[in-house]
């Protein structure tokens, strides 16, 4: 029996597997593809402490280099199921069978995508998921957000301050997003300072076409007249909702599938944590999944000293 089984090999499973070694802890990580988790695939990252500058895949291997240090074993599969016995949890994958005092869950979630043609070929070459991370690269370039809910609507009120010009599609003639966003939004091109919005409503994109530098242009397609037109761009947004990567644990969720946790990362399965972009967290960040992965293994740590009946030293930092 291990004591602790980290599932996700992300930024923060990364945290709190370097948290859990150094604490001695007998523990093992379940990954499904490949150690990185989504920013690996990042082509820039500029707002990590410590680097001023540096890509998503490089940042990541640092970690798990970091991590592999201490003697991070990892292992591949698709967790299926977790089957709480109390002092045990049974981790079911699709090829394997673990037990385990405790388990920290940090499998991520996934942008829902557009599922169209260039859009898997340009990912991290124009076309972004988070506008945090990547908009500050379209200072002054036209790029195009696609979306009508509030992340969609409140990532265009932050590119706005940043691009030249934002061609805003959404398959509907209205947005979903709460009255006081969607004003702010369409107030933007009335200010003198504010780059053009241009609203493209009941539309949908169709390609994401471009070269060796990226993305050139879209093609949006009409739904009620079946029109198509394209659109000059050198980047395209994409906010039309994620997907947490939490099937498999039967601990308490929001509406959106993602796990509740307290601020001590603890599910509502004893001895369960959650760490990083599958909790319902306010901020989906590499800085943030470190912190969280850092708790998630403190308080397993506590958990497991508790259960062996040992004294738990106080920590000064």
């Amino acid at each position: 029996m291990y004591d602790l089984i980290i599932i996700g090999g992300g930024a923060a499973g990364l945290s709190a597997s370097i948290y859990a070694l150094r604490a001695r802890l007998d523990m093992i990580m379940i990954e499904k593809i490949g150690i990185g988790g989504q920013i690996a695939v990042t082509d820039v990252i500029e707002n990590y402490p410590g680097y001023r500058s540096l890509s998503g895949g490089e940042l990541t291997n640092k970690f798990e280099s970091h991590a592999k240090d201490f003697g991070l074993k990892v292992e591949f599969g698709v967790v299926e199921q977790i089957i709480d016995k109390g002092d045990r949890k049974i981790v079911k994958t699709d090829t394997k069978t673990f037990e385990s005092k405790s388990v920290i869950v940090a499998s991520g979630a996934q942008p829902r995508k557009l599922e169209v043609k260039g859009e898997k070929e340009f990912t991290g070459r124009g076309v972004s998921y988070c506008a945090t991370c990547d908009g500050p690269f379209y200072n002054g370039k036209d790029i195009v957000v696609v979306g009508g809910g509030d992340t969609a609507v409140k990532e265009a009120i932050y590119l706005s301050k940043i691009a030249n010009r934002i061609y805003m599609v959404h398959r509907r003639d209205r947005f979903r997003a709460e009255k006081i966003l969607q004003e702010k939004l369409l107030s933007r091109p009335a200010e003198a300072d504010a780059p053009k919005v241009d609203f493209i409503w009941n539309s949908v994109i169709d390609e994401i076409v471009g070269g060796e530098r990226g993305v050139e242009k879209v093609s949006v397609r009409n739904l009620q007249k079946n029109e198509k037109r394209e659109i000059s761009a050198e980047g395209i947004f994409i906010f039309v909702g994620i997907i947490p990567n939490t099937e498999f644990i039967d601990a308490e969720k929001d509406n959106g599938g993602f796990i509740i946790t307290n601020d001590r990362m603890e599910t509502s399965i004893k001895g369960v944590y959650a760490a990083g972009d599958c909790r319902n967290t306010p901020l989906r960040q590499v800085a943030t999944a470190v912190g969280d992965g850092a708790i998630a293994a403190v308080i397993a740590e506590e958990y497991i000293s508790n259960l062996e009946g040992k004294a738990y030293p106080k920590r000064a930092g």
